[in-house]
């Protein structure tokens, strides 16, 4: 620890036999601080998760370690040679890689193209050397037993395909240290197993994997240690096989978490939403709804599951009428909206988008302005004069808001963008609630949640349903919709292939549907 840092010294090995963060501390302007003193070792050869509540510190210690940030305390230890990485070049230069939750891949290239792009071998002319560039792809592809072809394009490839494609790029460059944050956020259920065994593979041809999941049940099943942070500390590095989903979350937000949404059993009300043959193309002309019939009724929770890019995104904007379908009728609570205006939509939904930042809120605004958004329009407190918003009854309705949904915030005015992902979640969702409509749609609304957020969205879905809304659910959780829904409607290639009471199916069921599809769709519940 006395060594003085080095820049990427050539005599490192390859393969340290640990890898130290040492006091790492890193302050963001104008004075938030992200880690504060951390110090965490890595074995070689071992499977680490790095866990904790947002904004606890994990995706800023793994980017210390990969040198996208620099510390502003601290050392990096590869074996006993503190280092110095002032770039992802750097620390890839000494066998240390990171697979991003967003694929980042050129789709019209192919496999060995994408994992070569960057570090192309050459011929003695200067040349891209084809045979060599492919023939070392399909060598790592054969040395670690990743089931892909080097001549498919990406662009035709399955989601978890890609995310082999990424650390196949990471492989070729021969990195020793693999880092994936959030690994298994857009695989389905039966690719996760698949991902699962080659992180194994990789681990027994002496790589180490580094992850960051807020998946404790995949972080207990996958990793060897597990590392906990809270508000930018380390609380503490346990073996996976001596703790358990309730120590980690516990030692994540400091209290115990039920990981179950209470409900009441009830009877189905009237129908609230009914979608009749809807049809839809893009832009380009690609169909991407076809003939999908729906419906919700009061105080019933119905969850769409379907692998991205299935029609999900589109039928959402379709029902919020961002979008309009070429064919087909949308009801809510008897009212015919299918050719309404978004403004006359939202008097009849309340609505949760999937991107806080782009759909669901204006981060660079304040959070009382997000706060009121839509009861602006349709809530005539908020009018001082004409068109003049009332700022006043703005600020009491989102101390209002705090109060209710329990928002960590300082005050009305501050920005939104200054909150943590789970108090713009809730301040998102209390104004949505607090629309009071009969059908709320909600879209993946626990996305990139911590535990702690997750369970408190989750309960308040349940509530819902219990005071009566009808609830259409879009999640890439396959346990959140088992946990939550009455029935599951599955989408494949823009149809809904299957309807069924959640209690009449199973994970694995539904998720062969996601990847394949069915002849013959299942007929809905009455």
């Amino acid at each position: 620890m006395g060594n003085n840092p080095t820049h990427l010294p050539s005599f490192l090995p390859r393969v340290p036999e640990f890898i130290t963060l040492h006091q790492i501390t890193k302050t963001f302007p104008p004075n938030v601080v992200a880690l504060d003193g951390v110090s965490v070792s890595f074995e070689a050869g071992e499977i680490h998760a790095v866990v904790g509540e947002n904004g606890a510190g994990k995706s800023t210690l793994m980017k210390v370690l990969y040198g996208l940030y620099r510390p502003d305390r601290g050392q990096i230890l590869l074996g006993n040679q503190s280092v110095r990485f002032h770039s992802a070049n750097d620390a890839i230069a000494a066998g240390v890689g990171m697979v991003h939750q967003e694929i980042l891949l050129i789709p019209e290239y192919t496999v060995w193209q994408n994992v070569v792009l960057g570090a192309e071998p050459r011929t003695r002319w200067g040349t891209l050397d084809v045979a060599r560039a492919r023939g070392a792809v399909q060598a790592k592809i054969d040395a670690f037993g990743f089931n892909i072809d080097p001549d498919a394009p990406v662009g035709e490839l399955s989601v978890a395909a890609r995310q082999k494609v990424e650390i196949l790029k990471l492989l070729y460059r021969d990195v020793s240290v693999l880092i994936l944050d959030e690994p298994t956020a857009v695989l389905t259920p039966l690719e996760v197993p698949q991902l699962f065994a080659e992180l194994r593979r990789l681990r027994a041809a002496g790589k180490t994997i580094l992850f960051i999941s807020h998946h404790l049940d995949e972080v207990l099943e996958l990793s060897d240690r597990i590392t906990v942070l809270r508000r930018g500390k380390k609380v503490d590095t346990v073996p996976a096989a001596s703790t358990s989903k309730s120590e980690l979350a516990r030692m994540m937000v400091g209290r115990e978490l039920m990981f179950t949404a209470r409900r009441a059993a009830q009877p189905k009300g009237e129908i609230i939403l009914r979608v009749e043959g809807v049809y839809y193309r893009d832009k380009q002309g690609v169909s991407r709804l076809r003939d999908v019939s729906l419906t919700v009724r009061a105080g019933e929770i119905v969850g769409i599951a379907g692998v991205e890019g299935n029609g999900q995104y589109e039928l959402v904007n379709v029902l919020v009428g961002l979008e309009h379908a070429e064919a087909g009728s949308i009801f809510i609570n008897g009212h015919d909206l299918t050719h309404a205006s978004i403004l006359e939509r939202r008097r009849h939904i309340a609505f949760v988008a999937q991107d806080r930042s782009k759909l669901a809120a204006s981060v660079s605004a304040s959070v009382a302005e997000n706060a009121i958004m839509t009861h602006h329009r349709l809530n005539e407190m908020f009018a001082r004069r004409r068109w003049r918003l009332d700022m006043r009854q703005a600020g009491a309705f989102t101390e209002q808001m705090r109060k209710q949904f329990t928002v960590a915030m300082s005050r009305p005015d501050q920005p939104f963008r200054a909150l943590s992902g789970g108090n713009q979640q809730k301040v998102i969702l209390g104004r949505e609630l607090l629309l009071e409509r009969p059908f709320l749609l909600l879209d993946q609304p626990t996305r990139g949640l911590d535990v702690g957020s997750t369970e408190y969205v989750r309960e308040q879905i349940a509530q819902q349903r219990d005071a009566g809304r009808a609830i259409l659910l879009i999640s890439s959780d396959l346990e959140e919709l088992f946990s939550l829904t009455d029935r599951i409607a599955v989408m494949y290639r823009g149809a809904i292939v299957a309807d069924v009471p959640t209690a009449q199916t199973d994970l694995e069921q539904v998720g062969a549907w996601m990847l394949q599809g069915r002849n013959q769709r299942t007929a809905q519940s009455a």
